[in-house]
């Protein structure tokens, strides 16, 4: 049983579309709670502003880190005779 493996690798354009988008969710999330921590709007939008540089550049890292990674394996099924 021969089976055609292609691989498939993620641009860099879709790992920093795919940071971006994330950092939109996770950023809001991080202002909401850092608001509701100090009552302080300015205090919630410079944690957040901080926040999205810094993790962007670490969501992209280690997307990219995750393409040298194959992707699973393939088992073959021994063929058994009843």
């Amino acid at each position: 049983m021969d089976v055609e493996l292609t691989e498939y690798r993620e641009s860099h354009l879709r790992s920093l579309l795919k940071a971006f988008s994330w950092r939109i969710v996770a950023t809001t999330t991080t202002g909401i709670i850092a608001y509701f921590i100090t009552g302080d709007v300015m205090a919630a939008i410079t944690i957040g502003g901080i926040e999205f540089i810094a993790k962007f550049f670490i969501y992209y890292a280690h997307e990219r880190a995750w393409q040298l990674v194959p992707r699973g394996t393939i088992r073959q099924m021994a063929h058994h005779e009843n």
